[in-house]
Order: structure tokens, then sequence, then C-alpha cells
């Protein structure tokens, strides 16, 4: 069966219920396998997964280039694009330590690379991935908006920002959504920033959904992570910190089990059913993941099954911060 469909808040998009992240199939969770990504790719789009998510950092836009690959042999049209913009790296491929670079002049240079990358006229939605607090999100939005009237991007998007400030966005430009990381894992943006979003008729596209792999159900304590995975370095990857993590995917692990599914499936699926604004990136790299995740498609929650899996994994129960201790502090949404 093709893959749900839901509205990206009032003024977004059509999107399947579940999108695609495609950031680890050039970057930040070690090798990955061009060849097995395009067919991964290629799988999603024919099983009617319409929204991939990048950046134009992402491998130093190689890969833009990697899901321009990809579109050669399916239909654009087919495809929401989902692009974020405004992070720095160097040649050997290190991120800068100097602000986000989301200033209006940026919007403009950063949009015309990643058209000629992805080898399109138009980006669906165009975001900045972070906020710079010296440059008024006012600005950025204001440059995005002129953009999107002159038909370079067709939805504006926001990454990462606290309630105040989507508010401030919202007053300049209509908004289809939010991205921010939302799982059984990361509750924080329930308290504030969700019930601003839906006064607000904004949507959310929620990354980590399986935090970073360890909501996968096929993590492993020994796993050894390589130099240029970033979770070596994830406070929540760590020791004991790691050891307490796992405890709770057993327990959501054998909510799974009781229903026929997967603990990843559980995962994904939860994270649909906290509403129909709501969308899910999942970052699989390989056909029999992107095929796994997709089966949460098909699993209803009902409301006995929810309490069972809030249970497992208590909000707030989650062992370490998502992120080291200075990326937490460049996060609008975090403050």
């Amino acid at each position: 069966m093709p893959v749900s469909r839901r509205k990206l808040g009032a003024n977004g998009p059509e999107v399947s219920t579940i999108g695609l992240g495609a950031m680890g199939m050039s970057d930040l969770y070690g090798p990955a396998d061009d060849a097995e990504s395009i067919a991964t790719l290629h799988a999603a789009i024919d099983a009617g997964l319409n929204l991939i998510d990048t950046g134009d950092f992402y491998g130093s836009g190689a890969n833009e280039m990697l899901i321009a690959r990809a579109l050669r042999e399916r239909n654009r049209e087919d495809v929401v694009l989902s692009v974020k913009f405004g992070s720095r790296r160097a040649p050997d491929g290190s991120f800068q330590p100097v602000p986000y670079d989301v200033s209006p002049a940026a919007v403009k240079d950063r949009l015309s690379y990643s058209l000629r990358r992805l080898g399109t006229d138009y980006l669906d939605i165009y975001r900045p991935a972070r906020l710079n607090p010296q440059i008024p999100v006012e600005e950025t939005v204001g440059a995005l908006e002129e953009m999107r009237q002159a038909g370079y991007i067709r939805h504006i998007g926001l990454s990462e920002l606290g309630a105040d400030t989507i508010r401030r966005a919202a007053a300049v430009a209509p908004i289809s959504d939010l991205q921010i990381e939302y799982s059984l894992l990361s509750r924080g943006p329930e308290e504030n920033i969700i019930p601003v979003l839906r006064e607000l008729g904004i949507g959310l596209t929620a990354y980590g959904v399986l935090s970073r792999g360890l909501l996968s159900g096929h993590w492993s304590p020994s796993r050894e992570l390589s130099g240029g995975d970033f979770r070596a370095h994830s406070p929540r990857f760590q020791g004991e910190n790691l050891e307490a993590n796992l405890r709770l995917v057993e327990a959501l692990s054998r909510v799974a089990e009781r229903l026929g599914a997967v603990t990843s499936q559980v995962a994904i699926a939860w994270v649909a059913a906290q509403g129909q604004d709501i969308v899910p990136l999942v970052g699989a790299r390989r056909r029999e993941r992107l095929a796994e995740s997709l089966g949460a498609d098909d699993l209803k929650l009902d409301r006995e099954t929810l309490d069972e899996i809030e249970a497992a994994i208590p909000a707030g129960s989650a062992a370490g911060e998502r992120y080291a201790a200075p990326m937490m502090a460049t996060l609008d949404s975090e403050r």
C-alpha cells in the first residue's frame, strides 16, 4: 500500500505521513554507499514517500548532488524537496565555529547553489538551519518571502526555533512547518512550541524520531563508532547514559513484540500519532531499513497502547542531552 498523506500545516504542501531525511547518506553517521542510497531514494519515491529532507551543508553539497542523481530517474513533481541552509563547513569537512549565515544576502546566494546542485528551478520548502541571534529572524524570513514571491521556493520552513521567535517569523510571511527534534526521548517541544505551532497553523517535521538509532531496536552497547560519526560525542551514547537509555528501549521493545511490530516502527508511529500536523522524518540509508520504517504507517496505536508506550518511556526519562553542550547553546528552541 502507498504511504498515507497529510497536510503540512495550514499553508504547506501535502506530504507523505513519513518523510525521508537524507543526511546520513552523505554525512555524520559514518561511511555510506552511494549506489544503495540512490536505490533507497528510488524505493522511497516509488512507495509514495514524497518528502525528502536535506541541507546544503550535508557533505558540503554532496547530499544535494546525490539526490539530484536519484531524481534523474524519477519525476521531480512527485517529490517535495525540503532544504536547510546556514551552516558553514571547512575544506576538511569540519563545521566552522561561527554564527549561522542566514542573512538576506546568504538566503539568495545559498539558494542559487542548491538549485544548481539539485538540478531544479524551485525548492518546495527552504529553511534556515538555525537562528543567528545577530540577524533578526524578520530579515531572514523577509528574504525568504521575496524568493517565494519570485517562484524560487514554494514554502518557507523554520528549524529549531522557540515559541517567541516562531511568532515573529510567522508575522512576516506564511510558514509551512518547523523542523525540530521530537521523539519518545526528546519531548521538549510539547510544552511551549507545539501549542504555538497549532495556534498559528504551522506543521512540524520531526527529525531524530529514532533518537539517532537508539530507538531502532538495533543498537548495541558494544557498537564502535568512527571518528566521523557524531554519535561518538553525543551525551546519550556515552557510558551510563547509554546503558540507561537502552533499558528504556528494552521496555519499548516489549510493547512492540506484543503488537507484532519492531521497535523502530512503534517509535515512528508514536510520533505520527501525536497529531495530523506532525510528520516524522526517518533517516534510512538502506532499503531494508526504509521498508522497516514504512511499516510504521500501517501501525495504528489506540489509547491503551499509547499509554503503554508512555509507561515504557515516560516524558523526561532520557539520560543525557540530545547534543553536546556547545551545540545545545546555539538552539533557540532550548531557551
